[in-house]
């Protein structure tokens, strides 16, 4: 009996071993993301602001789970529409964006917007929406259909 019980002992510590292993090799520590901050993605702010593509601009704080758990979605995204918006990430609690955070009366993280300085115009993208990928996209897709007509008509 004391030698089944060996044995299945040292069966299940050679099993969660090379399990252990394997997760560490599969997912190196490096490649982790504990905060929203630790993805980089899209440009400056700033530099979003001196283009005339809209931005898809991302309002977060790093203690947010929900700002985390969001961030695959956004990197998704931005490899979708880098072409046609600039992607932007905020830290809303950075003090280079304290005007900015002010000015769109944040109520939550993360906060999805489509800002276009272009046309002076900003979207709040509902979070039932952006956090259904399929949606986001229609909405995004929409936007842009949107301001390419637009973009023909002739200014005045």
């Amino acid at each position: 009996m004391k030698k089944k019980v060996l044995i299945t002992l040292i069966i299940t510590g050679i099993v969660i071993l090379t399990s252990a292993i394997t997760y560490a090799l599969t997912n190196p520590a490096s490649e982790q993301k504990h905060k929203p901050s630790d993805y980089k993605i899209g440009i400056k702010y700033s530099e979003a602001l001196q283009s005339d593509k809209p931005m898809l601009a991302l309002m977060y704080v790093d203690w947010c789970g929900y700002c985390l758990r969001f961030m695959p979605k956004y990197k998704t995204v931005s490899n979708i529409y880098k072409d046609k918006f600039n992607i932007v990430m905020l830290n809303a609690e950075d003090p280079a964006n304290e005007e900015l955070v002010k000015d769109v009366a944040l109520s939550g993280f993360p906060t999805l917007y489509i800002i276009d300085p272009k046309y002076d115009n900003r979207v709040l993208l509902n979070n039932a929406i952006y956090m259904d990928l399929k949606k986001l996209r229609v909405e995004l897709d929409r936007y842009l259909r949107i301001r390419g007509l637009l973009d023909q008509v002739p200014v005045k």
